[in-house]
């Protein structure tokens, strides 16, 4: 077991963030990872870090002591009995994981004893000692070492430090060099975006009324914009992100607002100081954009001034139920951190169970290797083109959006989004002709006409496949806005089943709290016949083992074993014998029940011989009605992402997406795609 206690050199360095940062970067690299926060300095009710342990890390960690109780033991002289339970605490917490994070405290004048109550609990857990500093002190380096002394002093063993907020001319050179024996582990770049309140924040901050709901829980306050001129001197900071602040009867700069809004510009929101309202005639002229383009609309009763000063005030601390704001704030610290250093710091091999941190960072590596060129039909969705510009900035595959430079340029900007140079936009009126002969080729036996094939290549998900089709890409993704059969259908008639496969099915990646399972196939099939199940399980066992999954095939019935008889089960028993007869090197067994397959002790109850009750990877289920109940009710039930559907058997990676994915949820999936064209 290996125990890494954080300390920060001051307060206000970024503690929680750094440290929930640096359990992301271990469980990526595939350690079981466990967090403590032994003492709060915080009302135990408002402690963060333990909050987003549990629910960003799905780490089960202990409530912590608080401040106040732990003063008055010390103060009672009971020193060593405080000590045994914090540290016993901590223990709880290191069960059953590999690495141990624990967040230490900062020195504040109220409590004095918090330096000796920092080197006893690493002392008594014999951890080594992470410095945290901040870059905006100026004196990160000096601070580090200062605290270093006083904890080799009390005995400690400082093994690195980590230098958070740091300014943009920060000499990272000059820092590690003047760290000496101490390891860095990182330095973070100060990002003010990472500070910005959703208006919901700055609502609640300023006891605001809410006069329009809009989308006032996504949308984020980057600027706030006091207008004290006129409308035509202010229309440059109408930008997304802004907060605009005025009185109700300033009519031009409530419909220069409005007009903003109306062009799909994302405002942070709109605030009625001085206890205005907008003049019921300007509302009724904008209702549209007042009421149904998402723009919030607040009510204050104080003057300008006076409230932007409130907005300045408010916490820089991320809110509770803002994981958002924290899974972006985590990126960035696990972005910068160093994952070769943090792994050579742990002196044990990391966890052979894919974990679900690990399998979506080696999937975003495996990406970044492969370097695909993946289409995008839905270019212009907004969606799409926020998931395209992280691909692009983060080299994760060379996306092409489907589109009018123009109309893709106007979405991007409403969003406050830069289109990097290297994201490739294509035009389809520039290329659809190129693409009608080979087409006409590919559907002869149809008798497509030319004509017949202008008009349906004027479908970006039809022109998409045929670039793929002519390997002009490598992958194509689809689905925000159009149907599965609306992205399947062109791929089932011009790229066709790969070699070797008769069917095309689908898998989802189901990240478990601790593993990631594959469940096939919830998507595409209604009701497959024994050899069409049996051809499912192979591509699904091909799936798990292609991002890293040791397969292990559980084929899904009602029954487990000899003991159920009927049409169903007897389907899943004779599939499972054709793919073993396929692939007899295959751990695969079947018919299984979900607990069977699933829960070790029923497992070797019900299946005592099996070699994959009870510690199943890969779940194929009989039909489409069961695959697509069960991932959803699993998903939903136990709050669980699953990425996917991921197709499989095409000659050529094609993917579909829920009308009703995230951005992050696009980015995956093209890494999938990407990958899957790699594999290829």
């Amino acid at each position: 077991m290996q125990i890494f206690y954080l300390i920060p050199t001051r307060q206000n360095v970024g503690l929680t963030s750094i440290a929930l940062g640096v359990v992301r970067v271990l469980q990526r690299q595939g350690f079981r990872v466990g967090f403590v926060k032994p003492v709060s300095q915080n009302d135990i009710a408002n402690e963060h870090s333990t909050h987003f342990a549990r629910e960003i890390c799905q780490i089960d960690a202990p409530t912590p002591f608080s401040i106040t109780e732990v003063g008055e033991r010390l103060a009672a002289g009971q020193d060593p009995e405080l000590l045994e339970d914090i540290v016993s605490l901590c223990l709880r917490a290191a069960e059953g994981a590999d690495v141990l994070v624990v967040e230490g405290l900062h020195t504040e004048a109220a409590h004095s004893f918090t330096p000796r109550l920092n080197a006893d609990v690493a002392s008594g857990l014999k951890a080594e000692i992470v410095l945290i500093a901040s870059g905006r002190s100026g004196y990160a380096v000096d601070e580090i070492h200062q605290t270093a002394l006083r904890m080799n002093q009390l005995g400690c063993h400082v093994t690195g430090a980590i230098i958070n907020k740091a300014p943009a001319r920060f000499d990272l050179e000059a820092a590690n060099q003047a760290l000496g024996d101490i390891a860095s582990w990182g330095v973070i770049p100060y990002n003010a975006a990472l500070r910005a309140p959703r208006t919901l924040d700055v609502a609640q901050h300023l006891s605001a009324r809410v006069l329009v709901k809009g989308d006032i829980a996504t949308r984020r306050v980057m600027e706030t914009v006091i207008t004290a001129r006129s409308a035509a001197e202010m229309i440059h900071r109408l930008v997304p992100g802004a907060l605009i602040m005025g009185a109700g009867d300033r009519d031009d700069i409530m419909l220069a607002t409005a007009l903003a809004a109306s062009k799909g510009i994302l405002l942070a929101g709109l605030v009625l100081t001085h206890g205005t309202e907008v003049d019921p005639r300007i509302r009724q002229l904008a209702s549209h954009a007042f009421e149904n383009s998402g723009l919030p609309i607040l009510g204050v009763d104080t003057d300008s001034f006076f409230t932007a000063t409130q907005i300045d005030h408010i916490s820089s601390a991320v809110p509770a139920d803002d994981t958002e704001r924290m899974n972006a704030v985590l990126d960035a610290v696990a972005e910068h951190l160093s994952a070769d250093v943090l792994s050579a710091s742990v002196r044990m091999p990391a966890s052979t169970q894919m974990s679900p941190p690990a399998f979506r960072y080696r999937l975003i590596q495996k990406a970044r290797m492969a370097n695909k060129r993946i289409v995008l039909p839905e270019g212009d969705e907004p969606r799409t083109v926020r998931a395209a510009v992280a691909c692009a900035e983060k080299e994760i595959a060379r996306c092409v959006l489907l589109g009018s430079r123009t109309t893709i340029a106007t979405v991007a900007a409403a969003q406050g989004i830069t289109l990097p140079s290297n994201l490739e936009i294509i035009n389809p009126d520039d290329v659809r002709e190129h693409y009608v002969e080979r087409m006409v080729e590919l559907r002869k036996s149809k008798g497509l006409t030319s004509e017949q094939a202008r008009e349906q290549l004027q479908d970006s998900v039809v022109l998409g496949t045929m670039m793929l089709a002519e390997d002009d890409v490598d992958g194509l993704v689809s689905g925000a806005v159009h149907t599965t059969a609306n992205t399947v259908r062109p791929a089932l008639q011009l790229i066709k089943t790969a070699p070797g496969s008769s069917i095309v099915s689908s898998v989802f990646f189901m990240l478990m709290p601790d593993q990631v399972l594959v469940y096939g196939d919830c998507a595409i099939n209604p009701d497959p016949n024994a050899t069409e199940l049996a051809e499912i399980a192979l591509q699904s066992a091909a799936s798990a083992a292609a991002f890293g999954i040791e397969p292990r095939v559980a084929m899904i019935s009602y029954s487990t074993g000899s003991s159920g008889v009927g049409a169903d089960v007897d389907k899943v028993r004779a599939a499972t014998v054709l793919a073993k007869e396929k692939d007899p090197d295959l751990l695969i067994d079947g018919p299984l029940q979900y607990d069977a397959a699933s829960v070790m002790e029923v497992g070797r109850q019900k299946a005592p011989n099996s070699p994959v009750a009870g510690r199943a990877t890969v779940f194929v289920f009989p039909d489409l009605n069961t695959g697509n109940t069960t991932y959803k009710a699993v998903q939903r039930s136990a709050h669980l992402v699953s990425i996917g559907p991921m197709l499989q058997g095409l000659r050529k990676p094609v993917n579909d997406l829920s009308r009703g994915a995230l951005v992050d949820d696009i980015v995956f999936t093209i890494a999938l795609t990407a990958i899957q064209a790699y594999a290829q």
